[in-house]
């Protein structure tokens, strides 16, 4: 298992992080956009569960990159607001170059706003020619994810206060 991590300073309260960083949609957004990381393509956010925050919230990726399909689904697994929360695939993905993986966002204060550390661990895929564009792309693609989900969180929060 391999993990990557990225933190970031924003000047914003905890309360007011977490709780951009727990909407799906929100800290998603880089996933619903069409990018070079994303070959064009872009993934639509479904909601499963009634809760739409929280432990137990579940949702599901799905859409296409390169005509590969990509579904997932995810459920919160811990929930500590303002300071924790920690997410993971459920059932079998079908991710291109990851098979598994789990998220995590720990937020504390700091002098000038909040200090947010998201990391996030995942396994390769089964298949070898996966597994090849894996170990060529998937550090790229999760640094990408938690570069984006953290500059998102800090563009949306300090553009507004």
């Amino acid at each position: 298992m391999k993990t990557k991590s990225q933190t970031m300073l924003i000047h914003s309260t905890p309360e007011k992080v977490f709780a951009q960083m727990d909407d799906f949609s929100k800290t998603g957004m880089h996933m619903n956009e069409s990018s070079t990381m994303m070959m064009g393509s872009k993934l639509t956010l479904e909601q499963l569960s009634s809760n739409p925050t929280g432990l137990g919230a579940r949702y599901r990726w799905y859409g296409k990159m390169m005509g590969m399909i990509i579904d997932l689904s995810e459920t919160v697994t811990k929930w500590q607001p303002p300071r924790f929360k920690e997410w993971e695939t459920i059932g079998e993905a079908k991710i291109i170059i990851i098979s598994w993986y789990r998220m995590w966002f720990e937020i504390t204060a700091a002098e000038n706003g909040t200090h947010v550390k998201l990391s996030i661990s995942y396994l390769p895929p089964r298949q070898w020619f996966y597994k090849i564009l894996s170990f060529f792309f998937a550090s790229l693609y999760c640094n990408w994810c938690l570069g984006n989900m953290l500059t998102d969180t800090k563009k949306n929060l300090e553009n507004k206060e």
